[in-house]
């Protein structure tokens, strides 16, 4: 007798369902092309192609997708750079965007790496339901920060370079004139080297050069944090009446928590997302927590300029400090007490309609 086995259909990209199924897409993002990956919600796959970075690539991506079905879900890498703009497209459609982590390293041993995998694991991602975070919209008053802030980091760090950079010159030119400027503060010292006459030596006029580069640079510096105190009061100015939140730390948080506080579901999540809260590391009978290591560490380091601020100048915190200091509570631990606070209180005013179950103020605890 003769055995004949039934046919296997592969499901190949030239395969197309019925237009009614839905279908869900994955996209691995880079800076000049992007690799999508589309699966049904069985988890089948159906397609895998690339598009450019542009506008019309978003758009000949989205019909692409669309041709094989219903579109109501995507998956996105770097939905916070690379992916923005795509996800800005996506969003424009109605199709709810999550964002994807890269594959851990364990998965990409077993599976390989190559662009149109990263693509499908996107896509399985949201099928499987691990994917479940809104990414940061781009579309607001913390986008302008973000952008502010990249310009004024950028200014700071050249102007330190630069001081730094004159200081060493100053080494090596003519002892009478290096005696003259050694004692001057730094602001004197960028003054008076910017009035200096070129025809005294190359050495000079580096010098001279050096010092008006960092007046310019002092000069965007002062108009972007400017532009910043102004991008914060336009949209949370109560913020800046909080004990020791200066315009640069309301900026960093309020970047973090992103134009869209609402996918946030809690003040947890926010202190998950700071990296100030505590993660569980019990094991057999030893129960306890450890730093959270993870997070926006930027953000992370606000709160801690926040919390010394406070330690300095503020009173409340200040008779907290003795207090938990009395009870054998190391300085660092409770500076991670009261970045958590802070945290949470930050919260309340980024959402302050959202009810919170909160343990009492510092003075009650």
């Amino acid at each position: 007798m003769t055995v004949t086995s039934m046919p296997q259909f592969a499901l190949t990209p030239q395969h197309v369902p019925d237009l009614a199924e839905d279908v869900i897409l994955g996209v691995d993002t880079h800076k000049d092309v992007h690799v999508a990956a589309l699966i049904t919600t069985l988890g089948a796959s159906l397609a895998q192609q690339e598009f450019p970075t542009t506008a019309s690539g978003y758009r000949q991506l989205i019909s692409w997708a669309r041709s094989f079905g219903v579109l109501h879900r995507a998956g996105v890498e770097c939905t916070g750079s690379y992916g923005s703009a795509l996800t800005r497209a996506l969003k424009a459609e109605g199709i709810h965007v999550f964002e994807i982590n890269q594959p851990d390293r364990a998965t990409r041993r077993k599976r390989g790496k190559t662009d149109a995998i990263d693509a499908d694991a996107a896509a399985r991602g949201v099928l499987s339901g691990r994917a479940t975070t809104t990414p940061k919209s781009a579309d607001g008053p913390a986008a302008d920060m973000r952008v502010l802030r990249l310009a004024k980091e950028s200014a700071v760090k050249a102007r330190t370079q630069a001081l730094n950079q004159l200081k060493a010159v100053l080494l090596d030119v003519d002892p009478d004139l290096r005696d003259l400027l050694t004692g001057l503060s730094n602001a004197a010292l960028i003054a008076t080297c910017a009035a200096l006459v070129d025809e005294r030596g190359e050495a000079v006029f580096t010098m001279r050069l050096l010092a008006l580069r960092i007046q310019n640079l002092s000069a965007e510096v002062k108009e972007l944090t400017r532009r910043t105190t102004k991008a914060v009061r336009s949209c949370r100015p109560q913020l800046l009446d909080l004990v020791g939140v200066g315009p640069d730390c309301a900026a960093v948080l309020l970047i973090a928590a992103g134009d869209n506080p609402d996918r946030l579901a809690d003040e947890a999540s926010f202190a998950a997302l700071c990296g100030v809260s505590p993660v569980e590391q019990s094991s057999g009978k030893n129960q306890r927590r450890r730093l959270n290591r993870g997070g926006n560490r930027q953000a992370n380091a606000a709160l801690y300029r926040i919390v010394m601020t406070r330690i300095r100048w503020d009173e409340r915190t200040q008779t907290y400090l003795q207090r938990r200091t009395a009870e054998g509570m190391s300085k660092r631990a409770i500076i991670r007490c009261l970045k958590r606070y802070v945290a949470r209180e930050f919260y309340r005013h980024i959402r302050p309609s959202v009810p919170l179950n909160c343990p009492p103020p510092l003075d009650e605890t």
